[in-house]
């Protein structure tokens, strides 16, 4: 240790270093790397009293010593470090008791691609927390860079963190004396926190080449085994005009392979390229071309794994695998299976996807049997000893993964790759955009029913933890017709997009009622949705809080979900959602309409079995404020792009993006004070204001074009 004259402390701590201003009380703490700065004031205070932090009065390195104001040593701050770790340790001189705190107040500087969010599950944890934008919670105790997949592990009883952008944050931590559990502080630097916990194949998603979650359309969940070129195209006309203009991507064609008129998959020719003559009599170059015409980019879904074609299998037997007596290996993907240890089959896969993409013209590849939940799906297959047995090459060190690195070989660097049952625990991880982190929603031939959307979203709790780090998260078809209840068809809704999911709509789009349709638009766009919690989730939370920051507004998207069989009241103590518990919220419902009222500390509503409701919730202002628009389930968080309260001309001023011919509703919260006077745009005849209540006004506007419209709300 060395200490000047001006009282300055500096140590060297593993990767840490510290110094301490004695005459500031101004703590620095920074990592070897550089990659972590914090600095900052402490402050310790006792009944009502200040206690100075001071050099050590003693020998003893590693630790500050508590002043209280008569000038002697009463405790200490002792620094404990183990490599990335470094911990602060309050605690009493000698058999002292005396109750205080310690405070921090400062800044932590990370990198800059970093955000805040909870890495510290919590006991009886109700609420799932997302953000979209660099959104700030009270319970956030850990800032990640996605790049680098690195972490701060920040650990404090009391610990806020705040960002203001370019990877700084503010932080303020606190903890008691008395409270010897919340006297310690620490800080860690973890890297590889995905791949050495979760995800072994970690790899930044490619936002080049593929910016946000896929969304589109695809037969299998309405039509199965009998869709045909004409049923994609008739499909896709009814997509261009009702779910195109809201964003609606790609179109993705299944079940086209020659021998695919009927289940089971394993009896479809999968690897030879040939299509069902009978459903796809022009190729699938034509309907690739057809379907880009339409202005939908093509996409495709391949089963590599097998084949159920006879003539396949002895044209290339050497290729599949055989049990001691010569019998072929069957699994979900085919009669007879791929022996992934040969270097001629990887090659044929590699081929097969090239031809898809290359010569057909498809850009988005859905591929199936991945690593999935079960011996049918070939990850699994592959990993028991009887089967590795069976391989040419039984030492093939990881053939899984030759497997799906030759089919991103094939379909190309450009190309969209979701992993139908992938998992963030194999190598889909480093090659795929996205995978299908759902079960089916469907059983063949069937609706979906009740246990079908708990899986949905119980899939989606327990791995939305990598979605928009690892890869696009795939919950499976979002699908809202009328063999579902309404209140059912919302939660669906609800459950895919507010976690900002992939959306693939699966329905009978030309059957579809103006209701049912109306929720896929509000699915789309996807809005740009990132976990908070990242770990697993594997309780049935029934709380979702969406957290939205823009730089003209914060507020939450809040979803109550009811998963048992009774109507029920859900609510939450703000608190649960890192909201201040003090403070005075306006809640506006989404599926119903209707303004809930200011509130504070806590709220809870009746929700019908198998249902949900979804909350706007906004802090309340003195003035005027927007509440909420029925464009988007995130209310506000797609389509508003600026607006603000300009008290001269008591006025509110935005900017909001309207698709055409769709009308779109904003709803604004007038207080006591103030009343409604008039709505304003450039065409008079695209705006309708009603004041629905004597709190809300709703302003409907409307165009022939999609485009950003400006509004101006006056005020008396």
């Amino acid at each position: 240790m060395i200490q000047t004259t001006a009282v300055l402390i500096s140590l060297i701590l593993g990767n840490w270093q510290v110094e301490f201003d004695e005459s500031s009380s101004r703590l620095d703490v920074v990592q070897k790397s550089g990659e972590v700065r914090i600095s900052g004031r402490l402050d310790f205070t006792t009944q009502g009293k200040t206690w100075k932090v001071v050099a050590p009065r003693d020998a003893i390195q590693n630790r500050l010593a508590l002043l209280d104001t008569k000038g002697d040593v009463q405790g200490y701050i002792s620094f404990q470090n183990n490599g990335d770790r470094l911990s602060l340790l309050v605690n009493h001189r000698t058999a002292q008791s005396y109750a205080g705190e310690l405070a921090f107040h400062g800044e932590v500087r990370f990198t800059p691609d970093s955000f805040a969010c909870n890495t510290q599950a919590a006991k009886g944890g109700r609420v799932l927390h997302l953000a979209s934008g660099n959104a700030d919670s009270a319970l956030n105790d850990s800032l990640f860079d996605p790049e680098r997949d690195r972490a701060l592990l920040v650990r404090a009883a009391f610990n806020r963190l705040t960002t203001k952008g370019d990877g700084r944050y503010g932080l303020e931590l606190r903890g008691r004396i008395d409270e010897t559990a919340e006297a310690t502080w620490s800080f860690t630097l973890e890297r590889n926190y995905y791949r050495n916990r979760y995800v072994p194949y970690y790899k930044p998603i490619n936002r080049k080449r593929c910016p946000s979650p896929p969304t589109g359309w695809m037969s299998w969940n309405t039509y199965f085994d009998r869709a045909t070129a004409d049923d994609n195209l008739a499909e896709a006309r009814v997509g261009k005009e009702h779910l195109q203009p809201f964003g609606m991507e790609f179109w993705s064609i299944e079940s086209w392979q020659d021998n695919s008129d009927t289940l089971p998959v394993s009896h479809f020719d999968n690897l030879s390229l040939k299509p069902s003559p009978r459903k796809f009599p022009l190729g699938m170059k034509k309907l690739a071309d057809d379907i880009r015409a339409l202005g939908f980019r093509p996409g495709i879904w391949t089963a590599p794994f097998g084949t159920g074609s006879k003539e396949f299998y002895e044209a290339h037997k050497g290729w599949f695998l055989h049990d001691k007596t010569g019998k072929p290996l069957s699994t979900w993907n085919g009669t007879y299976t791929i022996d992934p240890s040969q270097p001629e089959v990887i090659d044929y896969l590699r081929e097969i996807h090239r031809v898809a993409s290359r010569d057909w013209g498809y850009e988005y590849f859905k591929i199936d049997g991945m690593s999935g939940r079960s011996k049918g799906y070939c990850a699994h297959f592959f990993e028991r000893p009887e089967i590795r047995a069976t391989f040419k090459d039984p030492a093939c060190p990881n053939p899984f993964e030759r497997c799906v690195k030759a089919f991103r070989d094939g379909i190309g660097e450009d190309r969209v790759f979701l992993a139908c049952q992938g998992h963030f625990t194999g190598p889909d991880a480093a090659y795929a955009d996205a995978s299908r982190t759902g079960a089916d929603i469907v059983h063949p031939n069937q609706p979906p029913k009740w246990p079908n959307l708990l899986s949905q979203a119980r899939c989606t709790l327990n791995q939305v933890f990598a979605h928009n780090i690892v890869f696009f998260a795939d919950p499976d078809t979002l699908l809202v017709g009328d063999f579902l209840e309404i209140e059912q068809a919302r939660l669906a809704t609800t459950v895919v997009a507010l976690p900002g999911q992939m959306m693939f709509s699966g329905d009978k789009l030309a059957g579809l009622k103006t209701e049912r349709m109306r929720l896929l638009q509000q699915s789309l766009p996807v809005c740009n949705v990132r976990p908070l919690n990242l770990y697993p989730i594997f309780d049935m939370r029934p709380v979702w809080d969406l957290k939205v920051r823009r730089p003209f507004e914060d507020w939450d998207v809040v979803a109550l979900f009811n998963w048992t069989e009774n109507d029920a009241a859900i609510g939450f103590d703000f608190a649960e959602l890192g909201l201040a518990s003090d403070a005075e919220y306006l809640l506006y419902e989404f599926w119903t309409n209707s303004f809930q009222g200011a509130r504070k500390g806590h709220f809870e509503m009746p929700v019908p079995k198998h249902g949900v409701r979804l909350l706007a919730i906004h802090r309340a202002k003195a003035h005027p404020q927007f509440i909420s628009s029925d464009r988007h389930i995130t209310q506000g968080a797609v389509e508003l792009k600026n607006i603000e309260w300009q008290e001269t001309g008591k006025c509110l001023k935005g900017t909001v993006k309207v698709v055409k011919n769709s009308p779109m509703t904003m709803r604004f919260r007038v207080p006591s004070a103030c009343s409604f006077d008039a709505a304003k745009v450039a065409d008079a005849s695209a705006c309708t204001a009603v004041a629905e209540t004597k709190d809300i006004v709703a302003v409907t506007l409307k165009s022939p074009e999609t485009k950003d419209i400006a509004f101006t709300l006056t005020f008396k």
